[in-house]
Formats: C-alpha cells, sequence, structure tokens
C-alpha cells in the first residue's frame, strides 16, 4: 500500500489557494504535478482529470475532493494536496463546497492500485480530526508536514 507521504512532494502542496472553478483548481494541480514530473504535461494531466470528473463528482463530502486519474507516461502514483482559501462548488454528494482536495495521479494499468490509494484517501479524508488540521495549516509546508504526519499536529 502507499502511503500518503510517498504520493506527495513539497512541490506538489498548495496552502490556501484562490481558485473560483474546478477547472481552475484542475489548472493548477496540472501545472505543479507536470513541473515535477518531465514525463508529463499540464495540458495531458489537466484534461484526463477534467475527463475523469465529467464521467461523476469525485467531492466526497464535507469539504472534500479526491479528483483522480490513470495516466499514460505516470510511472508511480503521485498525489497534489490543496487547499482553498475560499470554498468552491464541487458538485459533492453532500452539496457543501470543497475546499480540501488532494489529486491523485496513477499509472494507466494500475487499476487495483488506483482502488487501494482511493480507498485509503477516503479512510484518511473521512477522519473530521485530520482534516481539520490539514485546514488549519497556513503554509505549504506545514500542509505537508500535517498531511504525513497527523498525530504531529
Amino acid at each position: 500500500m502507499t502511503g500518503v507521504d510517498s504520493l506527495l512532494t513539497p512541490a506538489r502542496v498548495m496552502c490556501r489557494v484562490e481558485a473560483a472553478s474546478k477547472k481552475r483548481i484542475f489548472e493548477l494541480a496540472a501545472r505543479q504535478i507536470a513541473e515535477s514530473d518531465t514525463n508529463l504535461t499540464d495540458t495531458d494531466v489537466y484534461a484526463r482529470l477534467l475527463a475523469r470528473e465529467k464521467l461523476g463528482s469525485t467531492g466526497l463530502g464535507t469539504g472534500v475532493a479526491v479528483p483522480h486519474c490513470r495516466v499514460e507516461g505516470c510511472e508511480r502514483p503521485m498525489g497534489c494536496l490543496i487547499t482553498l482559501a475560499e470554498p468552491i462548488a464541487f458538485d459533492a454528494p453532500d452539496e457543501q463546497p470543497v475546499d480540501l482536495l488532494f489529486v491523485l495521479l496513477v499509472p494507466a494499468e494500475a487499476a487495483q492500485e488506483h482502488l487501494d490509494i482511493l480507498a485509503e484517501l477516503a479512510r484518511r479524508f473521512s477522519d473530521s480530526h485530520y482534516c481539520e488540521q490539514l485546514r488549519a495549516a497556513s503554509s505549504a509546508q506545514e500542509l505537508l508536514a500535517r498531511a504525513i504526519n497527523p498525530r504531529a499536529a
């Protein structure tokens, strides 16, 4: 099982981002991911995130979303953790706006690993204390520390 700590890098953590829409968040996440992995382009990552979202919202509820997709050229699972300055509409099942996102990319052939990681992320983000700790972070560095070591926060 891939832990959250192995999915994130400091370059793929953004704290209190100003974004007014899903598309804008996907653009920002795609850029961050592509800048940290030369095998991927921001346009491809963006297109795949958008295509997946069109199949159905990746909003989990309680202000959390886990946009995810499989991508050709992605060599290992990777994530981008984002908190928003202001919540945005995300078509979540509880109709609550989203302010906490974990964008997940996995290799195209990693179907079971994709499902396993999604299950772990859903479990982790169903913990209200964990989410509160992430939302309280005031910098990307603090957000990363809280994400990988929630007991230290």
